[in-house]
């Protein structure tokens, strides 16, 4: 059967269209699903539209790996997954897409497509707060409360955290992170951030700092609100270079950094601390499921696929309005 189907695509920086492209037939050991919603990774997404530094600046791009829909045709060689089933996958912002079976994952009956959307992200905040090795009891600061830091914050009090801290530039996202049970929220511009957390935590500062901001000055910021042998958890990918003393931040502190980008797992088997991202994927739908974590609050926008440039305009340019934008492709 030809299908034709249709998708965003970055042409050039700061250009986003929706084109129609010719659906390839599917191998033995893949499906076809018809997209219902994508989800908008917020801070990857606009970075790379925007060819920020330390992204591919190359173009065109076709973003987009939050993909929720239902399945139309399933290769021969499928054993798990038949037409009919509603499904997610690491895939783009597309009306029709192809995944294997390693990249596939069924929707919870008591989930919305909208909801199931955001597993992915959910993955990558909870490898980021894996790393972090929390104990129950640890105080956690979170900077940056955009997607994958709301995220964060929902995970790392599900560890055990107390008090999760969280620390951002917009009320909006302050105001929902406080309904979404973050313990204190601190604007930066209205208080001031380092004696505000020591007055928080007693004078120590933060045991850890989950840094997802992806601004390059946060860096030496998330250094100083940690405590003397805190940890500092880089979860968002920066967008530029950082300047540091080592010795005054983190040499004399005995501060632990470590790197949490999302493609540090290991690849077949999950061990403490490092799952895999297929493991992480089917419990973030687990605990999106049982409302655990929860994703409805941060959904700000929905909208209709050939709008999605003005979506994109949106999480750029009203930060302090939308945190989180579905993509609705029933009517494509």
């Amino acid at each position: 059967m030809n299908r034709i189907g249709k998708r965003v695509i970055f042409k050039a920086p700061n250009v986003v269209e929706v084109e129609k492209f010719k659906v390839r037939p599917i191998n033995d050991d893949e499906v076809l699903i018809k997209t219902v919603s994508t989800l908008i990774s917020p801070g990857t997404e606009t970075a790379f539209l925007q060819a920020l530094p330390n992204t591919p600046r190359r173009f065109p791009q076709y973003p987009g790996y939050s993909n929720a829909g239902i399945v139309v045709e399933v290769g021969k060689d499928i054993q798990d997954f038949k037409v009919g089933d509603r499904v997610v996958s690491p895939t783009s912002h597309s009306s029709f897409v192809i995944a294997n079976e390693q990249n596939l994952f069924k929707i919870p009956n008591n989930l919305s497509f909208d909801e199931a959307a955001f597993f992915n992200l959910t993955a990558i905040a909870l490898q980021g707060v894996r790393k972090a090795q929390i104990e129950i009891g640890n105080s956690v600061l979170v900077l940056g409360l955009g997607l994958v830091g709301q995220l964060a914050a929902q995970l790392a009090k599900l560890n055990g955290a107390f008090p999760v801290i969280g620390v951002d530039l917009y009320d909006f996202r302050l105001k929902v992170a406080k309904e979404l049970g973050t313990d204190y929220v601190i604007n930066p511009k209205e208080s001031t951030l380092i004696s505000r957390v020591k007055e928080i935590t007693e004078g120590k500062g933060a045991d850890i700092v989950l840094e997802v901001t992806g601004n390059p000055d946060c860096i030496p910021l998330a250094l100083k609100l940690a405590k003397r042998c805190g940890k500092v958890i880089l979860l968002g990918s920066t967008r530029g270079e950082s300047t540091v003393n080592f010795y005054s931040d983190v040499h004399r502190k005995g501060i632990t950094i470590i790197g949490a980008h999302n493609s540090v797992r290991p690849r077949y088997e999950s061990f403490r601390f490092y799952w895999t991202r297929y493991d992480d994927c089917k419990l973030a739908l687990k605990l999106i499921a049982n409302g655990r974590i929860r994703v409805k609050e941060l959904i700000s926008l929905k909208v209709d696929y050939t709008q999605a440039a003005k979506a994109y305009e949106k999480l750029i340019k009203a930060k302090n309005e939308v945190i989180g934008v579905i993509l609705d492709w029933r009517n494509a």
